[in-house]
């Protein structure tokens, strides 16, 4: 990998997208540093500090704005609104049959249900916006902050309309960067900018975990937490690499005097088809009674339940649901974005088979057969990912942002990859050594 990157860099033309990406990476960290108008940042930093470790309900969003979340800053909402966007706008092309027409469409196609995504996303924004707002004003923020209702002093619909306009237009903004790498840089935009919202929160949750230690100094949770991430970022590695590879044959034809086709190749099926996704799934529907239950007054036997078993991140019954969750996500998702009718239907239209698989219908059924069996192990494997912060909750005392947690080692490993392989890829393109000598 470092080979790559220091190759790149000796090419004229990578290093200025290299550059161009990391420029626009460092206007993207200063952005999660501005606070909006209208926030005591003073309390802010209070609270941050109160609540170090104990984020709660917000921890995830806060991981993915890169810390920004918690500081109310203009890139508060960082790119999630984009990634449910996107996330909605793909499971409707199964159901809606204008989106489904438009995916096949092409490029054309493709650049309409972007325009859809960037519409969504702002509506997303405000919505979330919104929520950020009344929930800081409120001080349920910071539930154990002392000064936790001060953080909005100015509580006048005038100001709550221009912090919900500043973040809007900051994910806006964050959207923009994120085409912008993927126009002019390296990689997909939105996920490097994932990337580096994760990696940012990494050496301040180890540095935590260092003070919080009592053995050594501290020292020796902190080699455990390394050790332990290093073994974890291997595994990922290993699994999102291994894939199922259903060979291909292509028969033969005759066009005029010329023979087409003959050719072999294969279906790649990945272990884990479905990615990160069943895992955002299944935190952000566990946060919904939570949320509910923190908004709601009184004291019910259905609020007191849902405090009792889903907000401890290492209670039985959350562990539970939250592995269940995984491995229904996990199917659920393979099914919608995997079609295996459709995939049979186009190899039948170009000559395609399957060696000793008749074409048509019993080719579907033996895809979807694979896809079945592939997919346990790798749905398995996700709910095991996940669950690493909660086995560290439980035996380190670490917070529930553990950082090399499930889904962030996943994101941090998956872009990773993915950059590595463009950059080599574009390298090969450019590279005409013994060609010409």
């Amino acid at each position: 990998m470092l080979t790559a990157f220091a190759r790149a860099f000796r090419t004229p033309d990578l290093r200025k997208k290299l550059l161009f990406t990391l420029a626009i990476i460092v206007i993207y960290r200063v952005g999660t540093h501005i606070p909006i108008p209208g926030v005591d940042y003073t309390s802010v930093q209070r609270c941050v500090d109160e609540a170090s470790g104990n984020q709660g309900l917000f921890g995830l969003v806060n991981m993915f704005s890169g810390g920004a979340l918690l500081q109310i800053t203009i890139f508060a909402l960082g790119i999630m609104p984009y990634i449910t966007a996107s996330i909605i706008l793909q499971l409707l092309t199964v159901v809606i049959p204008r989106l489904e027409a438009l995916k096949k469409e092409g490029q054309a196609g493709t650049a309409k249900i972007t325009q859809y995504t960037r519409y969504l996303t702002v509506a997303l924004a405000i919505l979330q916006g919104t929520g950020l707002v009344a929930t800081a004003r409120s001080g349920a923020l910071f539930s154990g902050c002392s000064v936790a209702s001060s953080i909005v002093p100015d509580q006048a619909i005038f100001t709550t309309i221009t912090m919900v306009i500043c973040m809007t237009a900051g994910t806006a903004m964050v959207m923009w960067l994120g085409e912008l790498i993927t126009d002019r840089g390296i990689g997909n935009g939105m996920s490097i900018l994932m990337f580096i919202s994760i990696a940012a929160t990494f050496p301040s949750a180890l540095w935590a975990i260092k003070k919080q230690g009592t053995l050594a100094g501290g020292w020796i949770e902190f080699g455990t937490v390394i050790l332990v991430g290093l073994v974890m970022v291997g595994l990922v590695v290993f699994v999102e690499q291994a894939q199922r590879r259903i060979p291909v044959q292509y028969a033969k034809r005759m066009i005029g005097r010329r023979s087409y086709g003959g050719t072999s190749t294969y279906i790649p099926l990945k272990v884990n088809q479905a990615g990160v996704i069943p895992v955002i799934f299944a935190s952000s529907l566990l946060y919904i009674p939570a949320l509910v239950a923190q908004f709601s007054s009184g004291t019910s036997g259905w609020k007191t339940w849902i405090e009792t078993n889903l907000t401890k991140g290492d209670h039985p019954i959350y562990i539970s649901m939250y592995f269940l969750l995984i491995v229904f996500f996990a199917f659920f998702y393979v099914a919608i974005s995997f079609n295996p009718e459709e995939v049979a239907d186009n190899m039948k239209k170009y000559g395609g088979f399957i060696p000793g698989i008749r074409a048509g219908r019993p080719t579907a059924e033996y895809l979807s057969y694979v896809l079945n069996r592939i997919t346990w192990p790798g749905s398995l494997y996700l709910g095991l990912i996940a669950l690493v912060p909660t086995m560290a909750l439980v035996g380190f005392g670490a917070s529930q942002n553990f950082p090399f947690g499930g889904t962030s080692i996943l994101i941090i490993v998956g872009v990773g990859l993915e950059t590595v392989k463009q950059i080599e890829s574009q390298l090969q393109q450019r590279n005409y050594e013994g060609f010409l000598r």
